[in-house]
């Protein structure tokens, strides 16, 4: 088989190094890849929002699977593209992957089917957003820009302040662009926070295992919320008992739903649970794989991944066990310092090769690029790399990821020192 995937970072790597594990796979292409998918894959300098050329190169190239890890053409419908012009995609059309698109969606959809979840209301008017929180909130609150945001749409307020201010920033300002039009006021929950991946074929769902993400860009859970920091694998928080309430009241129910409401979803659902002291609620769907949720999952996964990604296509997913090895990992994600803000980038990255040959060492690349000459690695994001290491335990996993974080270097590294630290107090 020919495979070609759509995006540029840590996810995509994650998800390449899969594909290229599998033995029905040939050749395989990135779109537009960054230059640690260029040593697994052939990288072409085409846009993920560059629907036509990518069709054209599908075509061009015969090729036979076309994965879309990245939000944004999910929901902008490249699915529905390529299956107009008879190529095979893994991911939700255009109308399931709203799911994700839209956070008001998502909540009209919990009320509406029962869905455990945060109380809220939607707001498309600043003004009536601001009464709202002067006369009927209780602090601290959330506000969520509706649309997509790179994952930092999201502010928490402790005070009426911090809420004006997220308003004016959101709405008024625009600060996610036409994300903000729309915004959700939402209960603040507190509680444990546990990522849980699933494939789903339409109708039949198949977990994945738990993660746990670091979303804050400092130690100690502060500072602002950025696309993710770390993350572990599995959650020890994410029990037996918390397993069965969310496969009875939340993971069917949402498929059962998209079906109802005529959007089958195929492809990878995301959710992001609040392990409440009433029970877990969903705090919001993604409609494809997480950043750096794929580089924690997708190497534990036993399955080969284009036999998952078919079966969620033909609607045969009730006749697959999704397996994942008896061990954990952990992701640490090095980043330009500044990031989410203002951050430099073009610096030459060293000790990348002592990850060659390694089995339990994974460097998986989010923000990098080749210099012009084609040999030197440069950084080429806010987040640049994801250290991911494989253990027994989790404890393990964690101490071998920060050692591996040593072993390659660039001007302004940063990362969080406390991802997983969790594990301890479990």
């Amino acid at each position: 088989m020919k495979v070609l995937i759509v995006g540029s970072g840590g996810r995509e790597h994650a998800i390449a190094a899969a594909v290229a594990k599998s033995k029905k796979v040939e050749e395989i292409y990135c779109a537009p890849g960054n230059a640690g998918i260029a040593q697994i894959a052939g990288c072409v300098p085409i846009g993920a929002m560059e629907f036509d050329r990518i069709v054209a190169f599908a075509k061009e190239k015969a090729i036979d699977l076309v994965i879309v890890g990245m939000d944004d053409p999910l929901v902008g419908g490249l699915v529905d593209a390529l299956e107009e012009a008879g190529i095979r995609a893994f991911g939700p059309r255009k109308n399931a992957a709203v799911l994700e698109g839209s956070k008001a969606f998502a909540k009209e959809l919990m009320k509406k089917y029962h869905i455990p979840t945060a109380a809220y209301e939607i707001f498309s008017d600043a003004q009536e957003a601001l009464e709202y929180l002067h006369t009927k909130a209780k602090f601290p609150v959330v506000l969520k820009a509706d649309g997509l945001a790179l994952g930092k749409g999201v502010l928490i307020c402790s005070t009426l302040q911090e809420a004006e201010e997220g308003v004016c920033s959101i709405m008024t300002e625009q600060k996610f662009g036409s994300a903000g039009n729309r915004m959700v006021i939402e209960e603040f929950l507190t509680g444990r926070e546990v990522s849980v991946l699933s494939f789903v074929d339409g109708k039949t769902i198949r977990i994945m295992s738990s993660a746990q993400d670091h979303k804050r860009a400092l130690d100690g859970d502060q500072g602002p919320n950025t696309g993710g920091m770390g993350n572990f694998s599995p959650s020890p928080f994410y029990t037996k008992e918390v397993d069965e309430y969310c496969r009875k009241y939340i993971y069917q129910a949402t498929v059962d739903a998209m079906a109802a409401e005529g959007r089958p979803f195929q492809g990878v659902i995301f959710f992001g649970l609040m392990l409440t002291p009433d029970g877990p609620r969903v705090l919001e769907y993604n409609a494809r794989f997480g950043d750096p949720e794929a580089q924690v999952v997708l190497p534990r996964m036993k399955n080969d991944i284009i036999d998952v990604c078919n079966a969620c296509i033909d609607g045969t997913l009730d006749r697959l066990e999704l397996e994942f090895e008896d061990n954990a990992a952990v992701c640490v994600v090095l980043a330009s310092e500044g990031y989410p803000v203002k951050y430099e980038k073009g610096f030459p990255i060293t000790g990348l090769e002592r990850f060659d040959g390694k089995q339990d060492y994974f460097c998986f690349h989010a923000g990098t690029k080749l210099d012009a000459d084609k040999k030197t690695i440069l950084t080429n994001g806010g987040r640049v790399l994801g250290i991911t290491a494989l253990g027994a335990t989790l404890s393990e996993a964690r101490k071998k990821a920060y050692e591996a974080t040593e072993w390659v270097d660039f001007k302004n590294k940063y990362m969080r020192h406390d991802i997983g630290k969790a594990i301890e107090e479990a």
